[in-house]
């Protein structure tokens, strides 16, 4: 990982004239008219090296270093083993839902895959675009999975199989749906920001997504208050119990739960700091360092599914009420209960004025 020299293309304005018609009609006349538009211009006056890399600042330049072949590899076989471990996990322990984890980990592998062929063709902003949605997306599947996981482990664990009076299938499908809407936010903050869009759409662009990873914290200081709730109900069970037999299994499935928001939450200071600087970011380390990207975005995720990994939710989720159901599936179910309710008092009440009926 080097960092990159830093130099100033040759950027000027050009102007282009586009004439509007005039219009004459019974009414009205407008005379023609003449707008003319100023389009940023830049000539590349450095030829790029064997795999298209261009110094920070010329133009057609994607990177702000020199990106690292080795290093995207090896990340690209990390994620791909972690994530074929996943599938294999999650097939042993028939749990479903855990496709959301698998999913993380198929993005974060396609993220680094691209970053790979980024290296050798460093002049295609499609293939550098990819690796950029792919990047910025996949930590919102671990966001998501964390989502499910506690759900479950309310639904599985706690005795009224609800925190603060929220059922546990409610929980999961808020946080997701605040998922979901953080995942669109950031998709269309990220798919604009690219290297070659003009600088001022460039810099709306990182402000959508910006916003975007500031609502998913935010979501994630909400569910942590969760999480914490359902500790202390665990603790206050145990205590009344006088054992804990049952319920000794979910604590480390629960501070695995901890460790990966903190791992994402790492990740969205660092991409914080990152993008203040708006789209050049030249006096900005994080930027034109390739080991701080390494060390507060690849790190932090590979650890977060990797946590995952080692404490699987197939392992701790077992036995009466490890299964979920969805929280469409609850709702009409209890539509269902409500309705049979009405028709039984119904009944009742007609068998009452038929009794009354045949009194004397």
């Amino acid at each position: 990982m080097t960092n990159a020299p830093t130099s100033t293309g040759i950027y000027f304005l050009t102007t282009q004239h586009a004439t509007v018609g005039g219009i004459t009609n019974a009414h009205t006349t407008v005379a023609a008219k003449t707008i003319d538009i100023v389009i940023p211009t830049c000539i590349q006056t450095i030829e790029p090296d064997k795999n298209g890399y261009l110094p920070p600042g010329t133009c057609n330049a994607l990177w702000d270093y020199y990106p690292s072949f080795s290093a995207a590899l090896v990340f690209t076989i990390i994620f791909g083993l972690l994530t074929l471990v996943h599938l294999y996990q999650a097939l042993a322990y028939r749990k479903k839902f855990c496709w959301v984890i698998i999913m993380a980990g198929i993005w974060e592998t396609m993220a680094y895959l691209f970053r790979t062929v980024s290296t050798h063709h460093q002049q295609s902003s499609g293939i550098y675009l990819a690796f950029q949605i792919f990047i910025l997306l996949a930590p919102l599947w671990v966001n998501a999975f964390d989502y499910m996981v506690l759900g479950r482990m309310i639904y599985c664990f706690a005795h009224s199989r609800q925190i603060f009076g929220i059922p546990a299938q409610a929980i999961a499908a808020a946080f997701v749906t605040f998922d979901f809407v953080a995942f669109v936010i950031q998709l269309v903050g990220g798919s604009i920001a690219s290297p070659m869009t003009p600088a001022e759409e460039q810099l709306r662009a990182i402000h959508i997504y910006m916003g975007g990873i500031g609502l998913q914290q935010l979501f994630i200081v909400i569910f942590v208050a969760f999480a914490i709730g359902f500790q202390l109900e665990m603790r206050n069970m145990n205590m009344l119990e006088a054992t804990t037999t049952t319920n000794s299994d979910w604590r480390p499935l629960l501070f695995t739960l901890y460790a990966t928001l903190t791992c994402i939450t790492i990740r969205i200071i660092f991409r914080l700091v990152e993008l203040s600087s708006g789209s050049t970011g030249v006096s900005n380390s994080l930027i034109t360092n390739e080991t701080y990207f390494y060390v507060l975005e690849a790190a932090p995720m590979m650890l977060a599914v990797l946590g995952f990994n080692i404490v699987h939710p197939g392992k701790v989720l077992v036995g009466p009420g490890s299964e979920m159901p969805g929280f469409f599936a609850t709702c009409m179910g209890l539509f269902r209960k409500g309705r049979d309710r009405r028709q039984l008092e119904k009944l009742d009440g007609s068998d009452n004025e038929e009794t009354s009926n045949l009194q004397p």
